[in-house]
């Protein structure tokens, strides 16, 4: 019997919530995670089991209250279990992303100061080895598979399963404790510490309450009607505010269940077994995975493409008024039915998204057609806004009022406003506490009032009371004419296109803008293999003569489309060259959620973009890159700068 409403109110942390369920619905299953090619399930009476003897253990081991204890590795129920037990003893969990360099991981494991820190495996262990002299407060490490540790000194080194049998060892010892200190737990006390991106400096480390994580949860399960008959593919870094919500936050608070893919490379084999009902991806997922139905449908006969194209053409046609409840006729309702048994079925099936009952994307603009697309086959993909601060959720798309050029109307319990340069403003019960040991920044982002600066310029519709986002704040400028200059909106434009993967636009207090091409090395390798385009690696596709050329029909396009705009005719890129490697969080040109550090790209490819505005045709560079094993290298190249013909404005003279 599932918990009701008085039970969960009385509920103010994540260990309450798990005890609650595995009172109320013992046997429903809380976790699920593919290991060896078998999965592996435990119900939420077994997830508490385990959480307890993890959180007896780190009392036995001495951990306490108020103590961080970071976590590093992919997705595991083992990691969210930790992330519990140590609320339970009163610490704070500090996930950290799993492909975060030495350096990184020195700096959050210093600034946090924690004192334990659980690693997945060999390599992340060895990680923390490589940085552990520099850092006074880390005491121990606790790891989950020891495979290639036989000879590590044990000291202060600790297998997982052997503190979870330790705890059970002590029960009788620790329960009383135990019991003390999760009773204590309140509302206002800590529940996680999040690392912002850190896409303009040193990332921050957002402190979380057990209110903004639980009062965020309940709402946004509220407003999707989410419950313990949903499921999750945990498969987003755990560092990251959305996997926290997600996969902790609402999952604990509605009882559903999360599934851990077995690996990355496995993830969308493991999402097609599942087939999850609710299922976040950021916009890249969905464009790549768009650009493999395309890639195959380039290699289909011409009998499946016609097919394929004339039931796209009109699912496209009445797919969302379908999704949405509108009324269409039988003619096209029937029609409709025929593509879902022969198109849509098996590629939504193929694709892991059959049961998808609600689907979210977020983080950056996804395209209109991209967005169309996956609504058109009946998959109720959706837009929210939000960030770390807020506990994710700022907006949210209503059913029945889902668009591509918004991000929705407020979630609940959320406020806007807008301020009188654009930027958007925000405050709710999400809003974080503060910066940790960063009393200037939080003041900086936050007011007495509660109103949190976002960085975003955007605006409310006056009709709708949807939210608009435009681009961030400090990147929105003016060209040297005085027109208005917004990076972010012309550069999703070009990233609509998918043989771009990545794109960084220029042009504030410049006469033109101009541009940094990454092509997706997986599209363009497919386009050239058909057109007979010979090439050995990313760099020489990146140089081929009509590889600029088909880039330039895609500026061309996105030209003609700005110039029809009379607020942004002057964001039009005037020149371009594609870059001779792909930007990389490992060269510091990306944060870990992929954002670009767009004042890093500028200071690191001065040269290039000098180049771009003196005349050159051609510019010869030199680049540092970082290899896998973290070794540093360089690769150099000679990159051709290429012209685009700029469109004129309606009515007047380009």
């Amino acid at each position: 019997m599932a918990a009701s409403k008085s039970e969960t109110a009385t509920c103010v942390s994540i260990p309450k919530l798990v005890a609650l369920h595995a009172r109320t619905i013992p046997n429903s299953p809380a976790y699920r995670e593919k290991e060896y090619g078998i999965w592996q399930s435990w119900s939420w009476a077994e997830a508490a089991e385990e959480i307890e003897a993890l959180a007896l253990g780190f009392l036995d081991m001495g951990l306490a209250k108020g103590d961080h204890i970071a976590l590093i590795g992919r997705n595991r129920p083992y990691f969210y279990w930790a992330m519990v037990a140590a609320q339970s003893v009163g610490a704070t969990p500090v996930p950290i992303y799993q492909d975060a360099v030495a350096e990184e991981l020195l700096y959050v494991l210093d600034h946090c100061g924690a004192r334990f820190i659980i690693a997945e495996n060999q390599e992340q262990v060895d990680k923390v080895q490589d940085v552990q002299e520099k850092l006074s407060a880390l005491e121990q490490v606790i790891f989950l598979e020891s495979r290639g540790m036989r000879k590590y000194d044990r000291t202060n080194l600790h297998d997982y399963r052997e503190v979870q049998d330790n705890g059970r060892a002590h029960k009788d010892k620790f329960t009383e404790e135990l019991t003390a200190r999760q009773e204590s737990i309140t509302g206002s006390d800590t529940c996680a510490m999040l690392y912002t991106s850190g896409t303009t400096g040193r990332p921050k480390g957002v402190v979380l309450s057990n209110d903004n994580i639980i009062k965020t949860s309940e709402a946004s399960c509220k407003f999707d009607n989410l419950s313990a008959r949903d499921s999750v593919l945990a498969y987003l870094p755990m560092a990251w505010v959305g996997d926290f919500i997600f996969s902790l936050g609402q999952a604990c608070w509605s009882g559903f269940c999360v599934s851990c893919p077995e690996n990355t490379e496995t993830m969308q084999a493991d999402l097609k077994e599942i087939g999850p009902s609710y299922f976040f991806a950021p916009p890249r997922y969905f464009e790549g995975v768009l650009t493999n139905v395309m890639i195959r449908m380039e290699d289909a006969s011409s009998i499946k493409r016609g097919l394929f194209s004339f039931f796209m053409a009109h699912a496209q046609k009445v797919g969302g008024d379908l999704l949405d409840g509108k009324s269409i006729s039988l003619v096209d309702r029937a029609l409709y039915q025929l593509g879902q048994f022969s198109i849509f079925g098996p590629l939504k099936n193929s694709l892991g998204l059959s049961r998808v009952r609600i689907g979210y994307t977020a983080g950056e603009a996804i395209g209109p057609e991209i967005f169309d697309f996956y609504r058109s086959l009946g998959i109720n993909l959706k837009q929210l806004y939000g960030q770390t601060e807020a506990s994710v959720f700022i907006t949210q798309q209503p059913d029945g009022q889902v668009r591509s050029d918004t991000v929705g109307v407020p979630s609940p319990g959320v406020e806007l406003k807008i301020a009188d340069n654009g930027e958007v403003f925000y405050r709710s019960p999400g809003t974080f506490v503060k910066y940790y040991k960063n009393d200037k920044s939080t003041a900086e982002t936050k007011d007495a009032e509660g109103w949190v600066a976002t960085g975003d310029a955007g605006f409310i519709e006056a009709d709708t009371g949807h939210l608009r986002i435009i681009d961030r704040a400090k990147d929105v400028g003016k060209m040297k004419s005085g027109s208005l200059f917004a990076p972010k909106y012309v550069e999703n434009k070009l990233k609509f296109f998918p043989n771009i993967l990545e794109c960084v636009v220029f042009g504030a207090d410049r006469d033109f803008c101009t541009a940094f091409i990454n092509i997706d090395l997986q599209a363009v390798g497919n386009w050239a293999e058909r057109n007979n385009v010979a090439y050995s690696s990313y760099q020489e596709l990146a140089g081929h003569e009509r590889v600029y050329e088909m880039i330039a029909r895609h500026i061309d396009e996105v030209n003609i489309s700005l110039a029809d705009d009379e607020m942004l005719s002057g964001c039009q890129v005037h020149r371009f060259l594609i870059l001779h490697k792909e930007l990389d969080a490992d060269d510091g040109e990306l944060t870990r959620t992929r954002k670009v550090r767009r004042r890093v790209i500028e200071d690191k490819f001065h040269d290039l973009l000098t180049a771009l505005y003196n005349g050159s045709s051609e510019i010869f560079t030199e680049t540092e890159v970082t290899y896998e094993d973290g070794a540093k290298g360089s690769i150099s190249a000679t990159l051709a700068i290429a012209d685009v013909t700029p469109v004129a404005q309606k009515g007047k003279a380009a």
